[in-house]
Formats: C-alpha cells, sequence, structure tokens
C-alpha cells in the first residue's frame, strides 16, 4: 500500500517511524530511476546492488549500490 507521505514505503504500515520510512522511500525512488551509464553515457538499469547494466552498450558494471552518481 502507497500513502501520500512515505509513497512505497507505506508498506511498512506504521512500524519503524515515519523517519525511516522516508528515508527508505527516497532511497528506492533513486534506485529504480534509470542511470546515465559511465561508458556509452547511454541508460543503465540497477541489476541488484550495485550492479548496472547499459541497455545500449549492454556492458555489465559495478558502482554504488543505489545510484550511479552522488546528487548534489
Amino acid at each position: 500500500m502507497r500513502t501520500k507521505k512515505v509513497k512505497a514505503a507505506g508498506r511498512f504500515g506504521a512500524r519503524y517511524g515515519t523517519r525511516v520510512r522516508k528515508k527508505i522511500a527516497q532511497v528506492e525512488s533513486t534506485q529504480r530511476t534509470k542511470q546515465e551509464c559511465s561508458f556509452c553515457k547511454g541508460t543503465a538499469k540497477r541489476i541488484a546492488a550495485g550492479i548496472w547494466q547499459c541497455k545500449k552498450c549492454d556492458k555489465k558494471f559495478t558502482g554504488h549500490a543505489y545510484y550511479l552518481k552522488k546528487e548534489e
């Protein structure tokens, strides 16, 4: 179940506290977005924690666990 405040982390219900659920929602939304491939500037998708695959050049590579480039 989704909620307005914590989005997909609403599946945890009233457990763990709002702050933790908001942080999880933010990390999960970042990890599910498509990132830029560092080799060909194509689109890389997260396969597992730290494992990414580019759809354009079909390279599989490692990086950060949840996103490739740090958001500033």
